[in-house]
């Protein structure tokens, strides 16, 4: 049988346990901290837009910081994108990154597309239902 506990060191086993608790929760909130502090935060998502009937212009910035400019022509149905950076004149540019003509990417029903259906399937479920399908295409 074990001795009864002396009512004079009661107190002192509870401030103990009590420390070592306090002591462990520090340390884990040290290491939550120093986890986060690890992971960059994103980049602010500044941008813009505006089009008139032939042109769509958005901006964006870049992972670098660099900020960025999508140029649609929507008549002849081309893509631009530039790059500018700010900074010292010799460091200032403005770079063009690519273009494309879209025209028959938009003319696509799927490309990477990960739905659970493809549009042909919708399509054929949608003429299943007796519903008008239809696409415009030139």
């Amino acid at each position: 049988m074990s001795a009864p506990l002396d009512s004079r060191t009661a107190p002192a086993w509870v401030l103990c346990a009590a420390l070592a608790v306090l002591s462990l929760g520090l340390v884990a909130e040290s290491q939550n901290t120093t986890t986060q502090a690890k992971i960059p935060p994103p980049p602010p998502a500044f941008g813009t837009s505006d089009s008139n009937s032939d042109m769509i212009a958005v901006t964006g910035v870049d992972v670098t910081g660099g900020s960025l400019l999508y140029l649609i022509d929507t008549r002849t149905r081309h893509l631009s994108i530039y790059q500018a950076q700010g900074g010292t004149a010799s460091t200032s540019n403005v770079r063009w990154v690519g273009g494309r003509n879209i025209d028959l990417d938009l003319q696509v029903d799927g490309f990477n597309d990960k739905s659970e259906m493809s549009y042909k399937e919708l399509a054929r479920r949608f003429a299943d239902d007796g519903a008008d399908v239809t696409s415009e295409k030139h």
